[in-house]
């Protein structure tokens, strides 16, 4: 990998780096992403039956069964290459802003603080009720019967029931996330859009409030997204090989 001089001298004098990570950056540790054709997360559920509201309060052993799969296997996955390369970019840069779309903890198991979940944490359930959080259950081991039903847990303040720690479809995102997401990317230098298709909303607004305050922007995705012809440059291949290798080259140890 080979980068312009300028391009490095306008990175390297960032004296703020934001990282944007999508699910391609997980799916590299084993967790499925929702869109895959072969071991897509929808690919047997539609996800209006699994991922709203109405879902939960229609059906909540169905999905609280589901979710509670999905957060096994976040469990029994582990932080890869790209995971590790972001926290060791935050030791070489003065400052550094990490937002993701992915509802797992690998950033954190990684090295990775302040982390910015836009779309919730699937290991943070939580009342449906009263908001309370729930010490999150012992999975169960779901694998391979991603539709099997579990009736979730009470809350032991209110006796609403437990949810999942996501943002669904038709809510809002977290606001203080929100905000200071949108913050980070109109006052970066630098803008590293890494695995994500960029096209949910309104998360995918972040790479162009970047572009438009003149942010240097790098879009890594194994697959052409519409931010192409946008961004400074795009390093087309999997987040685990090219985001050590821009590290590396860049943001070299002192």
């Amino acid at each position: 990998m080979r980068f312009s001089t300028d391009l490095i001298s306008r990175l390297r004098s960032a004296t703020h780096v934001a990282v944007f990570t999508g699910a391609g950056v997980s799916a590299e540790s084993g967790i499925p992403t929702f869109r895959d054709r072969q071991s897509g997360l929808w690919q047997n559920f539609d996800a209006q039956s699994l991922a709203t509201p109405e879902a939960f309060e229609r059906d909540p052993a169905f999905v609280w069964g589901w979710y509670e799969w999905r957060r096994a296997r976040v469990l029994a996955s582990q932080p890869n290459a790209a995971h590790r390369a972001i926290a060791l970019l935050a030791e070489r840069v003065p400052r550094l802003t990490l937002i993701t779309q992915n509802v797992d903890d690998l950033h954190e198991r990684a090295g990775s603080r302040e982390v910015l979940h836009l779309h919730g944490r699937i290991c943070s359930p939580y009342c449906s009720a009263c908001g309370l959080e729930y010490p999150a259950p012992q999975p169960a081991l779901l694998e391979p019967e991603r539709g099997r039903r579990l009736e979730p847990p009470r809350c032991g303040q209110c006796g609403g029931r437990v949810r999942p720690g996501v943002v669904w479809f038709g809510e809002s995102l977290p606001s203080l996330a929100w905000e200071q997401a949108v913050q980070a990317a109109r006052g970066c230098g630098g803008f590293l859009c890494v695995g994500t298709s960029s096209i949910v909303e309104p998360a995918a607004s972040l790479t162009r409030v970047a572009i438009a305050a003149g942010s240097v922007t790098i879009q890594v995705n194994i697959d052409s997204t519409w931010l192409d012809d946008l961004v400074t440059l795009n390093l087309r291949g999997p987040a685990a090989s090219m985001l050590p290798e821009l590290v590396a080259e860049v943001w070299p140890q002192a």
